[in-house]
C-alpha cells in the first residue's frame, strides 16, 4: 500500500520559508534603513562641539601634531644673478616640524552653536623625518626683508609724490589764469605763430607742464633714494647681493639679524622698519632686527575665531563665521564702490583641521587659510583606502590660482600693487601668480610649489624648476561618515619679484624675475595609534553591522528558498511514499 507524507511535514516547511522570508526582510531594513539611521545619529553627536565632550577634546588640542615641511630653493649663481643672469635655484628640503595645535577657548554663544577661540601653535623641529637636512644647513636665499623694503619704500615714495603732482595738477587746472592759458594754446594750435606772443605762451605751458611732472623723476625723490642707497650697508650688514648667506635655522625661525647699531639715517631707516609692525621682523633684546618666515607663528596666537559648532546644524559643524569680529575680510577689492562684499573677501570653510561629516561623491569643500588671506575650495576626485580606511580624495581646482580678471569672475583679487614687474596690461599677474601684498604688508607673490601651473612668463625665467602635480597639488583624504581627514597636505610657495629700482645701486643689473624663496606643505597623516583608535570606535563597528545585515538577509532568504523547495519537492512526489 501507498503511505502520503504527513500535512504536519508540509505545514511546517512552509512556516519556516515565511520566518526566512521575515528575517530577510528584517536584514534588508535594518541595512538600509535602520542602521543607517542610527549611525547617521551617533555621528552627529560624536561630530557635534558640547563642552567636555570628547569631540570638545580632540578640538581644544589635536590628538597628533600635524607634519610642517619646508623646502628652500638656494640659490647657485647669486653673483651672476646681480649682473643680469637668469636665476638658477635647487630646492633642498624637507625640514620637518612638529606642528603641535592649543586652541584657547574664550566662550560658547549663549544657544551653544558658536565657540570662540584663540588658536596657540608651536612648532619642533624633527631632526629623523629631516635627515639628512638639519637646521644648521647654510643656504643661500633671496634677501626677503630688504627686497620687500626696497620695493616698499620705493611704491609708497612714490605714491606721496604723485599725490602731491596730483592735487597740484588739480588746484592749477582750477586757477583761471592757468585755464586761459590752456584756452589761448587750443586756440593758436595749428595756426602760424604770432612771433614773441607765441613764444611766451609756449614758455609758460612748458614750465607748467614741468611743475606737474612731479613724480619719479622729481628731485625730491631722487634724493631720498640717493641717501637710501647711501645707507643700505649700514641697514642690511653690507649686502653684496640681493641674497643672504645664513643658515636654516635663522632663515625659517631664528631670525636673519639686521640694523645692528645703525646710526644717522640707517637708524632712522630702521626705526621706521620697526614701527611698520610687520610680523615677520621682530626686534632684539639687544636692540637690532630680524627676520624669519615663522619665528612669528611659534607661540602664542593672536587672530580670534569664531567657528559654528554643529548644534542645530551639523554640516556647519567648525565653519568659520568670524575672524577678529568680522565676518568677511577687508583685503581684497569689493564688488561695488557701494562696499558689496565680494567673493575674495568672503570667509568660507573650515581652518582644514576637520571637515563637515556625510560626504557625497561629486561634492566639494572650502578651506580657510588665514596665511594667504582667502578661502579655497577642494574638489571631489575619486575613492581611497587609508590603512583599510575607506574615504575620498579632494583637491584644489584650476581656479585656485588662475587667470585673474572679470571674465574669470575674480577680478577682486587684482590689487594692482607693483610697479615695473611682469603683469597683464590690466595691472593683473599672470596666470598662476596671486599678488598677496594687501594681505602681508610686503610684496609677497604666492603660487603653487616649482610655480605648477603658472604662466610662462614665470617659468621660464627661473632654472631649476621642477614641477610635479603629484608632489605639489594641493589635496585632502577624507573618512566621507565623519569628514575627519586621513592624510592630506596644503602646499603653496611664497616668491618675490626681484627688479631694478631707480638710483639704488644693488639692483641696477638685476632682470626682473618671479624669484621662489621657499615653499611649504602643511598637512596630516594619520598615525598607527589614531587609525587603531579609528578602526576600533567606527569601522569596526561598521563592518559589525554590515555582516549582520548580510547574513540575515542572506541566512533569511537562503532558509526560505530551501524550504520553499523542499515543500515544492515532496508535493513534486505526489504527496505519497510506499509503505514499508
Amino acid at each position: 500500500m501507498l503511505q502520503t507524507t504527513t500535512p504536519k511535514m508540509i505545514h511546517w516547511s512552509l512556516i519556516v520559508s515565511a520566518l526566512g522570508v521575515c528575517v530577510a526582510i528584517l536584514g534588508g531594513y535594518c541595512g538600509w534603513s535602520l542602521f543607517p539611521n542610527m549611525v547617521h545619529k551617533k555621528v552627529e553627536q560624536s561630530v557635534i562641539l558640547a563642552d567636555g565632550s570628547e569631540q570638545y577634546k580632540r578640538f581644544v588640542t589635536l590628538p597628533q601634531p600635524l607634519n610642517f615641511k619646508v623646502y628652500i630653493f638656494n640659490v647657485t649663481n647669486p653673483d651672476m644673478i646681480q649682473h643680469g643672469a637668469i636665476p638658477i635655484v635647487e630646492e633642498i628640503g624637507p625640514y620637518v616640524y612638529k606642528q603641535f595645535r592649543h586652541k584657547k577657548v574664550k566662550h560658547f554663544s549663549r544657544d551653544g552653536s558658536k565657540i570662540t577661540y584663540v588658536q596657540n601653535v608651536h612648532f619642533d623641529f624633527d631632526a629623523d623625518a629631516s635627515a639628512p637636512y638639519t637646521q644648521d644647513d647654510r643656504i643661500v636665499a633671496l634677501n626677503m626683508h630688504m627686497n620687500a623694503f626696497l620695493q616698499v619704500f620705493e611704491r609708497e615714495i612714490t605714491d606721496i609724490f604723485q599725490g602731491f603732482a596730483n592735487r597740484l595738477n588739480s588746484r592749477l587746472n582750477r586757477t583761471p589764469g592757468v585755464r586761459v592759458l590752456k584756452r589761448l594754446m587750443e586756440r593758436i594750435r595749428g595756426k602760424p605763430p604770432f612771433s614773441w606772443v607765441h613764444g611766451i605762451l609756449i614758455s609758460i605751458i612748458e614750465d607748467v607742464k614741468s611743475v606737474l611732472q612731479i613724480s619719479e623723476n622729481d628731485p625730491g625723490l631722487a634724493l631720498l633714494l640717493v641717501h637710501l642707497n647711501a645707507n643700505l650697508k649700514a641697514v642690511f650688514n653690507d649686502p653684496r647681493s640681493m641674497f643672504v648667506h645664513t643658515s636654516a635655522r635663522e632663515y625659517l625661525f631664528d631670525g636673519v639679524r639686521f640694523c645692528i647699531n645703525p646710526q644717522g639715517i640707517a637708524k632712522a631707516i630702521c626705526n621706521q622698519i620697526k614701527e611698520s609692525g610687520s610680523k615677520t621682523i621682530r626686534e632684539q633684546s639687544d636692540g637690532s632686527l630680524a627676520f624669519s618666515f615663522f619665528g612669528h607663528k611659534n607661540g602664542s596666537g593672536h587672530d580670534v575665531y569664531e567657528v559654528h559648532t554643529g548644534k542645530g546644524d551639523v554640516m556647519k559643524v567648525l565653519e568659520i563665521q568670524k575672524l577678529d569680529d568680522t565676518h568677511n575680510l577687508q583685503v581684497w577689492l569689493n564688488a561695488s564702490t557701494e562696499g558689496e562684499t565680494s567673493v575674495c573677501n568672503q570667509i568660507n570653510g573650515t581652518d582644514a583641521s576637520a571637515y563637515p561629516p556625510f560626504r557625497q561623491r561629486g561634492d566639494s569643500m572650502y578651506i580657510f587659510s588665514a596665511d594667504i588671506c582667502r578661502s579655497v575650495q577642494l574638489f571631489y576626485q575619486t575613492e581611497i583606502q587609508y590603512e583599510g580606511i575607506p574615504g575620498y580624495r579632494y583637491s584644489i581646482g584650476e581656479n585656485f590660482i588662475n587667470d585673474i580678471g572679470p571674465e574669470h569672475d575674480n577680478e577682486c583679487f587684482c590689487v594692482d600693487k607693483l610697479a615695473n614687474v611682469i603683469k597683464r596690461k590690466n595691472g593683473c599677474l599672470y596666470a598662476g601668480a596671486l599678488d598677496l601684498t594687501t594681505c602681508l604688508d610686503a610684496p609677497v607673490i604666492l603660487t603653487l610649489p616649482h610655480m605648477l601651473g603658472a604662466s610662462n612668463e614665470y617659468r621660464k625665467m627661473i632654472r631649476g624648476l621642477k614641477p610635479d602635480a603629484k608632489k605639489h597639488q594641493t589635496f585632502v583624504d577624507v573618512q566621507s561618515l565623519t569628514g575627519t581627514p586621513l592624510r592630506g597636505g596644503k602646499r603653496v610657495q611664497f616668491n618675490m619679484f626681484l627688479k631694478s629700482i631707480n638710483r639704488i645701486g644693488i639692483t641696477e643689473n638685476l632682470t626682473t624675475v618671479l624669484m621662489p624663496a621657499i615653499w611649504v606643505e602643511e598637512g596630516i597623516q594619520l598615525n598607527g595609534e589614531m587609525v587603531a583608535f579609528f578602526k576600533k570606535k567606527l569601522i569596526n563597528t561598521l563592518k559589525t553591522l554590515n555582516i549582520v545585515h548580510w547574513a540575515a538577509l542572506c541566512g533569511g532568504a537562503g532558509v526560505a528558498l530551501i524550504s520553499l523547495l523542499y515543500f515544492l519537492y515532496q508535493k513534486g512526489r505526489g504527496v505519497e511514499a510506499p509503505l514499508k
